[in-house]
């Protein structure tokens, strides 16, 4: 018997979440409340924290599971439009004329595309689509996405980033196929909002350059630490801060900071690629130790209201992974989960399980582990697509299909300290790279972070990479339980002293040195490659049922070497998103120093590839400024 909306009863039903226009469009595809498909529009556009309507996101996600629109039961944005715009119009109003300006260039856009979502998700999604059109609250997206996909029963919610409609943080608990939000504090007083103004102010992007801010951090001392505390917030004993708005510019004017907060810390905002000074390395320290004081006093206060044993965290800021290290070990919890996708791309994710769960009232089950799926979530590609593309652009290959001498042979590359792009599987929906689109190497060699960073990534010399250990050996490595569990890259512990390196005079004299490149330099434990200048690291676990081939892989180079751990880095340079496809790999590859590529069951070097496909990736370059 046919519904509605045409579909005959009893047939699958499936959601279609959205996400953002504002900053990282994504979508998410759930089928009978299960995960399907997810992915942000910037890998699909190559245009990085793409902003518009995620139509190749969504184009992916119908394709992935065989459907088109028609079979879509309903389209639902991560969002209130309406109630957005009504905070910035009282925002703008209360601080005018001094808000005019940025309302003024924030007017067409809201006029054109963002007032009127439901017409514009029926346009997008075409005539065929008769489902229903659904909003939901942003703070209760990144909440969902926290909880539902978490393996808990029960969890308390933490959600903490820069601003939805009028939320900036909430919190309170989930329980079987419910979320109970009991407590918010509201813009302009936001904790995402404080630290990217500092993000702002030491000569970083906005949105986007958070997190070489949290990367500087160890590298300073938090001199400023109590003027934050004193002159910029309030900070209360439940974790919420009240911003003195005279230190900040982002209500009234087209800036994070003002005159004023300049003149407290002594001058104007770096200008972004200048020399990055001890001054700027001491304000990153400062708000990183604040932030991680509000996270913690957040996290407790949270506990005492729920009583509850876990804690599940979404938004912006849930990204800072050396809050969260802290939170894990130093909390009142006894484990914590991360959404992977915790910024406005994983919104998308939540609004889906929102209808599923509340609006439909369909039950959740909890299985041994979460429901993310490791975050592989994008596509993947065929090795049949992957071989027509390499000889349709000349590239001279390696073609090996038996898996056990594949993984002998890139092993064997990574043991000569070479980098190698890692491509394999389903894209990773959120931020991180973790094991599908990764540039890899040996995490002992001395030589590979900075080879990595000026090389491959292009990109500030002091940026850490990350570790992947092999989960049955991470309590050997780092200061974590046994077997315990981090997958998503979100957390960060310490290097345990037995492998931390015994430095003399010279070597403690270089880490004075105001060179950060001379710092960095400094091997801090026998991983020198991701051990940072603090002794930590941010740390992925790989296990054999999440990861498969990559377990495998590293599990051979642990038998090669008796190293269980290696440098993992998204397979991207600078200013680029993450490659989705064969195509996206082998340019980045070309254009770069990097030494391996491994598509699938293809192996390329770059010494074997004709010199005519370099001349190739001019046009490449030239976009990301090369040199």
């Amino acid at each position: 018997m046919p519904s509605e909306n045409g579909k005959r009863a009893g047939d699958e039903v499936y959601i279609l979440g959205i996400s953002a226009l504002f900053h990282d469009s994504a979508a998410a595809l759930l089928r009978d409340g299960e995960i399907v498909a997810a992915a942000q529009e910037e890998r699909f556009t190559r245009k990085k924290h793409d902003d518009g309507f995620p139509t190749k996101a969504i184009e992916y996600c119908l394709s992935w599971a065989g459907i088109g629109p028609a079979d879509l039961d309903v389209a639902v944005f991560y969002e209130k439009p309406l109630v957005k715009f009504e905070r910035l119009l009282e925002t703008h109003l209360a601080v005018a004329p001094d808000g005019f300006e940025p309302f003024r260039r924030a007017l067409p856009d809201w006029s054109v595309r963002k007032l009127d979502l439901p017409k514009l998700l029926r346009t997008e999604l075409g005539g065929a689509f008769a489902g229903e059109v659904c909003f939901a609250d942003h703070h209760e997206s990144h909440a969902a996405s926290a909880f539902f996909p978490s393996p808990y029963e029960e969890a308390a919610i933490l959600t903490l980033d820069a601003v939805g409609e009028w939320s900036t943080s909430s919190m309170g608990y989930g329980r079987a196929n419910r979320i109970t939000l009991t407590h918010e504090m509201r813009f302009p007083h936001s904790v995402g909002m404080l630290y990217s103004a500092f993000t702002y102010y030491t000569g970083f992007k906005v949105n986007s350059g958070e997190y070489k801010l949290m990367g500087l951090a160890p590298y300073g001392r938090p001199l400023y630490a109590d003027v934050i505390r004193d002159r910029l917030i309030d900070l209360r004993e439940d974790g919420s801060i009240w911003l003195d708005m005279e230190y900040f510019d982002f209500c009234r004017g087209l800036t994070m900071t003002s005159e004023k907060f300049h003149d407290l810390f002594g001058g104007p905002p770096r200008r972004p690629e200048t020399p990055i000074t001890q001054k700027d390395m001491d304000l990153a320290a400062s708000i990183q130790a604040v932030t991680e004081e509000i996270v913690l006093r957040a996290a407790d206060h949270v506990h005492e209201l729920t009583g509850m044993d876990h804690l599940v965290m979404a938004g912006g800021v849930a990204l800072n992974c050396v809050a969260n290290g802290r939170l894990l070990r130093e909390g009142p919890f006894e484990d914590v989960w991360v959404q992977p996708a915790a910024g406005d791309a994983g919104g998308a994710l939540g609004a889906a399980q929102l209808v599923w769960h509340h609006y439909m009232d369909r039950p959740r089950t909890v299985g041994r582990g979460d429901s993310q799926q490791g975050s592989f979530l994008g596509p993947s590609f065929s090795n049949e697509d992957i071989g027509l593309f390499l000889d349709s652009v000349g590239a001279r290959y390696e073609h090996i299909d038996d898996e056990d001498a594949l993984l002998d042979r890139v092993a064997g590359v990574l043991e000569e300290e070479k980098v190698v792009g890692w491509f394999q599987g389903r894209m990773e929906y959120g931020p991180r790279a973790l094991g599908h689109r990764s540039i890899i190497g040996d995490a002992r060699s001395t030589r590979m972070q900075q080879t990595m960073n000026l090389k491959i990534k292009f990109r500030e010399s002091f940026r850490p990479f990350a570790p992947c250990v092999l989960r049955d050996h991470v309590h050997e490595v780092f200061e974590m339980r046994e077997e315990e569990d981090s997958p998503y890259m979100l957390f960060v512990a310490p290097v345990r002293e037995a492998l931390r390196a015994r430095l003399g005079d010279e070597e403690k004299r270089k880490l004075e040195d105001p060179d950060l490149r001379v710092r960095v330099a400094v091997p801090r434990s026998v991983y020198p490659a991701i051990t940072h200048v603090d002794y930590s690291a941010r740390v992925q676990t790989v296990d054999p049922e999440r990861h498969g081939r990559y377990a495998r892989l590293m599990q051979r180079f642990y038998e090669r070497t008796g190293s269980p751990v290696i440098v993992n880095t998204s397979f991207n340079i600078r200013g680029e998103p993450i490659v989705c496809d064969p195509e996206d790999a082998f340019r980045c590859f070309m254009a770069t120093h990097m030494d391996c590529l491994v598509l699938e069951d293809y192996v390329l070097l770059k010494e074997d590839q004709p010199a005519a496909l370099s001349e190739d990736t001019a046009a490449y370059r030239d976009q990301y400024e090369l040199d």
